[in-house]
C-alpha cells in the first residue's frame, strides 16, 4: 500500500491526522505502528488547538526520523533538519495556503463553536483527508532526497 493510501486508511479509521500520516511511514522510519500511533497521538487538530495541522506535525516527525539530530556534536543533521522542516512547511502552504489548522479550516477549533461549525460542515471528514494526502505526498519527496 502506498503511503498516501496508507495515511487515509488510518485517518478514515478516526485517528487523528498526525498520526495517520506518521504511521503511514512508521516501518520504514524503525518506529512500530503502535509507536507512531501513540506518538502522534497528540497533535491532531493542531494539538488540539488549531495550531500547526496535525498532518504537518506526523509528516514533520517522520522527516525528524530519517534527517534528525540525535548527536550533540552533529550539527550538520541539526541545520539539515531545520532547512527540510522549513522546505517541507513552505511546500505544504504554496499548495495548500498555509499550515495553520484553523486558517485552514476557516473556524477556531478550540473553541465550541468553530468545533461545531467544522462538524455541521464534515470539515473533519471531507478537508481534512486532503490535508493529509498533501502532507504525505510532500513529505514522501522529501523523504526520497
Amino acid at each position: 500500500m502506498k503511503h498516501t493510501e496508507l495515511a487515509k486508511h488510518y485517518f478514515e479509521q478516526k485517528f487523528h491526522c498526525s498520526q495517520a500520516v506518521l504511521a503511514a511511514f512508521a516501518e520504514e522510519l524503525g518506529l512500530s505502528e503502535e509507536q507512531a500511533l501513540k506518538l502522534g497521538g497528540c497533535f491532531g487538530g493542531g494539538m488540539c488547538k488549531g495550531e500547526v495541522c496535525g498532518a504537518c506535525t506526523g509528516a514533520l516527525m517522520a522527516l525528524g526520523l530519517k534527517y534528525g539530530q540525535s548527536d550533540v556534536n552533529d550539527v550538520d543533521s541539526k541545520v539539515k533538519t531545520n532547512k527540510i522542516a522549513v522546505q517541507f512547511l513552505d511546500m505544504f502552504k504554496e499548495e495548500n495556503g498555509s499550515y495553520i489548522c484553523n486558517e485552514l479550516l476557516g473556524c477556531d477549533i478550540a473553541s465550541v463553536d468553530g468545533k461545531q461549525y467544522a462538524l455541521d460542515n464534515n470539515l473533519f471528514v471531507e478537508f481534512c483527508p486532503k490535508m493529509v494526502e498533501s502532507a504525505t505526498i510532500i513529505a514522501e519527496k522529501l523523504l526520497n532526497l
